[in-house]
């Protein structure tokens, strides 16, 4: 085996504990709607023949919803494995990765597996992605620079303008992925829809994901749009059929009522609002969020934290050090974690 497998952490996904209300997965709650489920149940059926390795049908669905050329598409088996294959496609051994942190904690995981570098920048004290300080820590060695907008685990989000600035400050050599994954959440109109900032910028790559809006998580479909260079190297770092027909299917399907699926998102962010403005009244610290879950800021705190809304029956994900994040739930779940942190303040108030 590889030395260095020994000191890379592996991804840590949120827990599933029997009888607890599970909000550290930023999964949407509701299932997928009817129309899906038939499609999952139709391509099921024809399990003993493989999917379709270049995922034409679907591609060619995005298309339509984009408006760019076909041959800027690339499809993967979720939006991660589309940044594993970006750190292939861009890196070798003596290259480095730049992202901010604390940001999707798969960047230095894939980095590392591939054996390029991590470079990580630290967020603002509000938790927002640094720009003007990733800006300057790009060297010549960088060949690809990650932005999680929203960001995960913070929820906050760069707007335009910042953005814009930070685009035309990189070099044309160094890939930027604009990670997307929780775009369908975004209220903020000054947030921006990172296909406009691609447009007649070879070195942006945005990426998206069925997995949040689409309720697919399960199932492993994601997408980007790029310039044709970087799609083709995309497809030569894919691992063959690796997205399934049930889930190109399922896809095509979530997109045939895209309409109903939105609409719930703009659900998910009033409850959003709901939830934070609570947390504010309880005294606690919570920036701004465009996604489908919040961050609570907690340092040391965060893993009394956890085990609190834990022994509540509530499952939050916990960064030990840093803080906890919590999905939008229904809201009677959001109800049950919002007593579970409220005792918890009180806890704390009233000392040992």
């Amino acid at each position: 085996m590889r030395d260095d497998l020994a000191t890379l952490p592996g991804y840590v996904p949120g827990k599933v504990v029997a009888g607890a209300i599970k909000l550290a997965s930023n999964e949407v709650t509701s299932p997928p709607p009817r129309h899906v489920q038939a499609a999952i149940v139709e391509a099921a059926a024809a399990g003993n023949r493989y999917p379709d390795m270049g995922a034409q049908v679907l591609r060619e669905r995005l298309r339509a919803l984009t408006g760019v050329a076909g041959e800027r598409i690339a499809v993967g088996c979720g939006s991660v494995s589309l940044c594993q294959q970006l750190v292939q496609a861009t890196c070798t051994p003596s290259d480095e990765v730049l992202f901010g942190w604390r940001s999707f904690e798969a960047y230095p995981i894939i980095t590392g597996i591939v054996g390029a570098r991590p470079h990580p920048v630290a967020l603002t004290a509000g938790g927002v992605h640094d720009l003007a300080a990733m800006a300057a820590a790009i060297t010549p060695a960088t060949r690809l620079v990650f932005v999680c907008n929203p960001n995960n685990p913070t929820g906050t989000a760069v707007r335009r303008d910042e953005l814009v600035r930070f685009l035309d400050a990189v070099p044309p050599g160094v890939v930027v992925a604009l990670d997307e994954a929780y775009h369908e959440f975004v209220t903020d109109p000054a947030v921006p829809d990172g296909l406009d900032l691609a447009a007649g910028r070879d070195n942006v790559v945005v990426l998206r994901t069925f997995s949040k809006a689409y309720r697919l998580a399960g199932l492993r479909v994601g997408w980007c749009v790029g310039a044709p260079e970087i799609v083709a190297a995309l497809h030569k770092v894919y691992v063959p059929f690796s997205v399934s027909a049930v889930a190109q299917a399922a896809a095509v399907a979530a997109l045939d009522v895209a309409d109903e699926l939105l609409a719930s998102c703009a659900e998910v962010a009033d409850e959003r609002e709901r939830v934070r403005a609570a947390l504010l009244g309880a005294g606690y610290d919570v920036p701004p969020s465009q996604a489908n879950f919040f961050w609570l800021p907690l340092g040391e705190d965060t893993a009394a934290f956890a085990g609190h809304c834990l022994d509540q029956k509530v499952v939050v994900r916990p960064f030990p050090g840093d803080g906890a994040r919590v999905t939008v739930g229904t809201p009677e779940e959001n109800d049950v974690f919002l007593t579970a942190a409220r005792s918890w303040r009180h806890s704390r108030r009233a000392g040992p």
